[in-house]
């Protein structure tokens, strides 16, 4: 099992313990770190490059893809915060502004997440609840959370910890994809859709050609009941109709 971590926090305190105590549960499983703090990423600088062109024409596209090579590796993904100021830290922020162009290209639809969030006062389910719908516009098929409010304390409550890491350990070894939620199958068919338009934005519509995404409801690996695909054939029928 090979887990990529990703710590958007600029230190190694009680997020990285999060961390650490996931290490544990997860046994002989392979990691490797991304340290945010030590990558020095430039400050994403809305050029819309990524979007409209393609996310090579990034000017920081070789730091950005570095990571995301990892990933593309890795059987499962650790991201861990902190709250600041009521959201992710700035190095976590300027990462997934990187990655906006995910939103429009999802690929990630067979990999899993183990989200953590601490803080010393308040904010981490809402954190844990942005990195989650961030992760999921990439593609994710799963994402558990575990959002701890520490108030100061030497020692973390490992409970929530603990049974968030072994469901994201036994969902990996599963091999189990899980059926999409209805939010994620209407983001995918408004993307699918834009990809069809009569002026589409360039880089989606290559994208969603030669993956031929654009022919199926949903990413193919993952099932859909009979009633999400009917809701996806309606949702692509009416955004078509909507953008023409």
């Amino acid at each position: 099992m090979k887990i990529l971590i990703i710590n958007g926090s600029p230190r190694k305190k009680n997020t990285w313990a999060m961390v650490k105590r996931a290490k544990s549960i997860l046994g002989e499983a392979e990691f490797e770190e991304v340290q945010l703090m030590k990558e020095k990423i430039p400050m994403c600088n809305g050029c819309f490059k990524c979007i409209m062109e393609s996310e090579e024409n990034c000017p920081h596209h070789d730091q950005i893809n570095t990571i995301l090579e990892k990933l593309r590796n890795a059987d499962g993904l650790i991201i861990a915060s902190p709250v600041y100021a009521m959201n992710v830290t700035a190095l976590l922020k300027n990462f997934f502004d990187h990655t906006a162009y995910l939103y429009h290209r999802p690929e990630f639809f067979e990999k899993k997440a183990l989200v953590f969030v601490s803080t010393a006062g308040a904010g981490q389910n809402d954190v844990a609840k942005y990195i989650d719908e961030n992760l999921r516009h990439w593609g994710f098929n799963k994402v558990y959370k575990a959002a701890i409010a520490c108030g100061g304390k030497e020692h973390l409550e490992t409970k929530e910890i603990d049974k968030a890491s072994e469901k994201f350990k036994k969902d990996i070894e599963s091999n189990k994809l899980h059926s999409p939620k209805f939010m994620d199958i209407l983001f995918y068919n408004v993307w699918r859709a834009m990809a069809l338009t009569e002026d589409p934005i360039k880089a989606d519509a290559e994208y969603w050609k030669s993956t031929d995404l654009v022919s199926h409801d949903f990413a193919p690996v993952v099932k859909l009941n009979p009633i999400k695909k009917i809701f996806a054939k309606i949702m692509f029928f009416i955004f078509k109709r909507v953008m023409k």
